[in-house]
C-alpha cells in the first residue's frame, strides 16, 4: 500500500477514537469527586500562640542602691512563707531611718510648743508674768474705785481719777497681751505649717522604716524561686529585680486572638497548651478572660485573652512561648461534610447532591466548621452523597449529568 493510503487509515483511527471519547463523555455527564454526609464529632478551634506568666507573681526590688549581703536560696527552690531569701547591706538605711526619726521628733516637739503657745520654757515664763499682770490689773482696779469715792467728796482731783483710769488700761493691756501670747500665740497659717513639716517628717520616717524592711527580702507565700538574677556581693541599683518567686502549679497564659475570631470566645472554654520543646506533651485549662477592646500589633488587629493552665508537674516555666489552642465549640453525632462540597450564593449555602446520575443543588444551614469539615444542620439527609468538585476543571450545575471518578 502506497503511504498516502496510510496516512489516510491512520486520520480515520484518529477521528473514530476522538469521536468515541467524545461521545462516551457526553453519555455518562461530568467525572467527579464525591463522598457521603457523614455523622461525627466536630470540633471548632482558634490556634495562636501565647507566654506562660505565674498568676500570683511576687518579685523584689532593690529599694536604693547597695551590695546583696546574703543570698539564702537558689533558683528552683520550693519556699514556704516566712522565708528569708536575701539580704541586702542596711547600713545606710539605718542611718537614713535614725536620722528621720530625729526629724519627727522634732517636728512632734514644734507641734506641742506650738499647741501648748510655746517651748516650756516660754509657758512658764508666760505664766509668771500673767500672774503678775492679772495682780497689777485687780490693784490698778481697787486704786481707781478708791479714786471715784474721793473725788465725791472732794479728797481727790478729776486729774488723780484720770491717772488710775489710765493705770486700769495699761495693766488691762498687759494682761490681754500675755494671755494671748498664753493660749493664741501661732496664727493658724502658722499652726498648719507646723502640721505640714510634722507629716512630711511622718512621710520620710515611714519610707525609711520600708528601705530598711525591704533589706531582708522575705517570701510573702509559698511557692518556687524562678528568677534569682543577683548573687553575694553584687552591687545594685534602686529599682533592680532581685528574686521572683510564685506558685508554679496553676500559671496563666496570655495570647492575643485576631479580630474575626473574637465574637466566638466566652470565659470557660476549654484551652489546650503545647510547647515545643517538649513535643508530645499537652495541658489543658480554661479561658478566663475574653477581650475588652482591640489592639493594632504590627500588622494585626487583636484582642487579649488570659488563659488558667493546670501545670503540676511544674514543666510550663514563667516566660517561654506556647501553642495555644481555645476549642469554641464541640457538637457530638454531627452530620458533616467536607468544607469544599457547601457552596455560597446570596449568602445561602448549598451542596450538590448526587441522585441517579445527576446533580441536584440542595440548600442547606451549616454550623460550626473546622479546617476540613463543616456540619449540616438541616436541608442534607445522613448518607446522601455529594459532589466535591469536577476532575476536568468544568464548573459543576443543576440537574447536569454526571458520573463518579473518585470517593
Amino acid at each position: 500500500m502506497s503511504r498516502r493510503v496510510w496516512i489516510i487509515i491512520a486520520a480515520a483511527i484518529v477521528l473514530v477514537a476522538t469521536l468515541a471519547a467524545f461521545i462516551t463523555t457526553s453519555e455518562s455527564g461530568v467525572p467527579v469527586r464525591a463522598e457521603k454526609a457523614i455523622r461525627e464529632t466536630i470540633i471548632n478551634t482558634i490556634q495562636t500562640n501565647g507566654k506562660i506568666e505565674p498568676v500570683q507573681n511576687f518579685e523584689a526590688h532593690a529599694p536604693g542602691p547597695t551590695t546583696v549581703k546574703k543570698v539564702w536560696v537558689r533558683e528552683g527552690d520550693l519556699v514556704k512563707q516566712g522565708t528569708l531569701l536575701l539580704q541586702l547591706d542596711d547600713v545606710y538605711a539605718r542611718a537614713q531611718a535614725a536620722k528621720a526619726l530625729a526629724q519627727l521628733r522634732s517636728a512632734d516637739a514644734d507641734l506641742s510648743a506650738v499647741k501648748s503657745g510655746g517651748t516650756h520654757e516660754e509657758v512658764l515664763s508666760t505664766e509668771s508674768g500673767l500672774v503678775k499682770a492679772r495682780t497689777e490689773r485687780d490693784a490698778a482696779q481697787r486704786n481707781l474705785e478708791a479714786m471715784r469715792r474721793l473725788e465725791q467728796t472732794g479728797a481727790a482731783s478729776p486729774a488723780e481719777v484720770t491717772d488710775a483710769e489710765n493705770r486700769v488700761k495699761r495693766a488691762q493691756a498687759e494682761f490681754t497681751l500675755l494671755n494671748q501670747k498664753l493660749h493664741g500665740r501661732y496664727s493658724h497659717p502658722e499652726v498648719e505649717r507646723v502640721k505640714a513639716q510634722r507629716s512630711e517628717a511622718q512621710a520620710a520616717y515611714a519610707a525609711a522604716q520600708d528601705v530598711l524592711r525591704s533589706s531582708n527580702v522575705i517570701a510573702p507565700r509559698s511557692g518556687t524561686v524562678y528568677s534569682l538574677p543577683v548573687r553575694e556581693g553584687q552591687y545594685v541599683n534602686s529599682g533592680d529585680l532581685l528574686v521572683q518567686v510564685a506558685d508554679l502549679s496553676t500559671v496563666q497564659v496570655r495570647a492575643f486572638v485576631d479580630e474575626p475570631d473574637i465574637g466566638r470566645l466566652e470565659k470557660g472554654q476549654t484551652v489546650t497548651i503545647s510547647w515545643d520543646a517538649l513535643p508530645g506533651r499537652s495541658w489543658g485549662g480554661s479561658l478566663t478572660r475574653v477581650p475588652t477592646t482591640v489592639i493594632v500589633r504590627g500588622t494585626r488587629t487583636v484582642g487579649e485573652i488570659t488563659c488558667q493552665v493546670d501545670n503540676r508537674d511544674v514543666k510550663l516555666l514563667p516566660n517561654v512561648n506556647v501553642n495555644v489552642t481555645v476549642m469554641t465549640a464541640q457538637h457530638d453525632n454531627a452530620l458533616t461534610v467536607s468544607r469544599e462540597a457547601v457552596h455560597q450564593e446570596d449568602s445561602k449555602h448549598f451542596v450538590y447532591q448526587i441522585v441517579k446520575g445527576t446533580l441536584k443543588r440542595k440548600d442547606v444551614q451549616t454550623s460550626v466548621s473546622n479546617l476540613t469539615r463543616i456540619e449540616i444542620v438541616s436541608g442534607l439527609d445522613p448518607d446522601a452523597e455529594v459532589a466535591l468538585g469536577s476532575t476536568n476543571g468544568v464548573p459543576l450545575k443543576s440537574n447536569e449529568s454526571m458520573h463518579v471518578v473518585q470517593r
